[in-house]
């Protein structure tokens, strides 16, 4: 199709994407100086994204009572010998496979908690064009792996809009005689006029929890409260027990409290290295073991289409450019054992024809996390290793001569959420020393489906409008497609686009 006809194609259903109206999608105050204060005062760059991280966990502290529910639904279903699903898309469906990798941490090789995303398993690693677009695709990966009429899923967005998971949802609630959960961070009002979106709130068939928390650190860039918040509320419902609602509560109040006590300061020379390695045009190895690894993971592989960096390159693509970094498991021999070690389980890839073999098994495994892929990468390019590590209760973090420990104990839930909240604002500070936002502005999106197609326009328009320059919505869809049929993987989008207008 030519760039016109993907404008046409788009601009006909877009409406139904256009999200700049959403809570998740707005322009948090607090952090509306962020690319330059963390070009002056590392350590204060730091303070802000944990304030903005604490605000967000305030608001959770009156969202128990919907989550004891949940709780109570999970242990229900389990103890009766039923399966938990949980699914999403981007950054909801890695928190899925990270809470099912917790789960088997702590119960071990059961088969009674299965998540998945739009994609499979290798969307973990690199995302999936227009998967998360249909809603017959979270149908259909739902039902392929096994749901039954007595099992209860658990499907979560941070917008409260994406096709695929809610596809999923509205399947589980007429196939199963458990309601389903969907949980959320944008108000019901603003989501009603989203014909989808009101399908699943006025569907009496489906339990909603909505855990709206405010805008993002960084606008759109819900890989960070969001996903904090929903991986929160599912997780201290799917690994720990409660006899009654008040042991719930108070375990729940302790945790949250608990989880506001870290500085992330603590990372800021560590992050100044990172971004100054880069500048050199050096790369980072990030090694680490299998009881952090999927955490890690998922914020290294969240910087590509955050940022429109490379993505991790697969051994399977000659002369494929290098991601700036990647995640290696040192004690793994194989590609296939480390991705076992990184799952605790078998990878569990869309094998479909309609995708042609481009996210099966074989290359999933063409990104080799294991010990010879770390060799490998290391003998072609200029390498730091930055050591994420953790032993008897200590999450050790360590790069070149910078390192931090923390003592934080055996709950893995609360480990790897501090991981993931730590390593979201390190990542996100490294790209603003690196000019991949302009005040908290997300510039560099990859437009890789419908919603980042909406989202690259709405961040074209706001620049143009800073310009005193004039445009109309389909002129800069239509700008944005012609721009991205000569963009290299490191080049921005939105400014190209902003480029040719000026």
């Amino acid at each position: 199709m030519s760039p016109r006809e993907k404008t046409n194609s788009f601009l006909k259903i877009g409406q139904q994407f256009q999200l700049g109206h959403l809570v998740t999608e707005s322009f948090h105050p607090k952090t509306t100086h962020l690319s330059e204060l963390v070009k002056k005062d590392i350590n204060e760059a730091h303070k802000l994204l944990q304030e903005v991280d604490r605000d967000a966990l305030k608001i959770m502290e009156n969202k128990n009572g919907d989550l004891w529910e949940l709780a109570s639904d999970i242990k229900d279903t389990l103890e009766k010998g039923h399966k938990i699903f949980m699914c999403g898309c981007g950054a909801t469906g890695r928190l899925s496979l990270v809470l099912e990798t917790l789960y088997r941490q702590k119960f071990g090789q059961t088969h009674q908690v299965i998540s998945f995303m739009a994609g499979g398993d290798f969307a973990l690693i690199k995302s999936v064009e227009n998967f998360e677009d249909k809603t017959e695709y979270g149908e259909r990966q739902l039902m392929e792996l096994g749901f039954g009429p007595e099992d209860l899923l658990l499907a979560s967005t941070e917008g409260g809009e994406t096709p695929f998971v809610i596809g999923a949802c509205l399947k589980a609630s007429e196939f199963s005689r458990r309601k389903p959960y969907f949980l959320y961070c944008n108000p019901d009002d603003v989501l009603m006029p989203i014909l989808r979106s009101k399908e699943v709130i006025e569907n009496q068939k489906i339990k909603k929890i909505n855990l709206t928390v405010g805008p993002m650190a960084i606008s759109g860039s819900t890989r960070m409260q969001a996903s904090t918040v929903l991986m929160l509320g599912i997780g201290v419902g799917l690994l720990y027990s409660h006899k009654n609602i008040d042991s719930f509560n108070a375990f729940y109040s302790d945790f949250l409290h608990r989880l506001t006590l870290t500085h992330y300061e603590a990372l800021a020379p560590m992050t100044k290295l990172e971004a100054g390695l880069y500048q050199k045009e050096k790369f980072l190895n990030y090694v680490t073991d299998p009881f952090l690894a999927i955490s890690i993971l998922t914020d290294t592989t969240e910087r590509s289409p955050t940022f429109s960096l490379r993505p991790f390159e697969n051994r399977l693509d000659h002369n494929a450019p290098h991601g700036l970094c990647y995640l290696f498991i040192p004690e793994a021999e194989t590609s296939g054992h480390a991705w076992s070690e990184l799952l605790w389980r078998a990878p569990r890839p869309v094998e479909w024809k309609e995708v042609d073999g481009k996210i099966n098994l074989e290359r999933l495994f063409g990104f080799d996390i294991s010990k010879q892929g770390q060799n490998n990468r290391s003998l072609l390019i200029p390498t730091e290793e930055f050591s994420i590590t953790y032993d008897d209760g200590r999450v050790l973090f360590k790069c070149k001569n910078e390192e931090a420990v923390f003592a934080w104990g055996e709950d893995q839930l609360f480990n790897h959420l501090m991981v993931k909240m730590l390593l979201n604002a390190h990542s996100t500070l490294i790209m603003g020393i690196m000019g991949r936002y302009e005040g908290n502005v997300m510039t560099w999106v990859r437009p890789s489906n419908n919603k980042l197609i909406d989202r690259a326009a709405r961040y074209v328009l706001q620049i143009l409008s800073q310009k005193n320059i004039a445009a109309s919505y389909e002129d800069v869809v239509l700008k944005i497609f012609e721009v991205s049929e000569h963009l290299n993987d490191n080049e921005p989008v939105v400014m190209k686009a902003v480029e040719e207008f000026k």
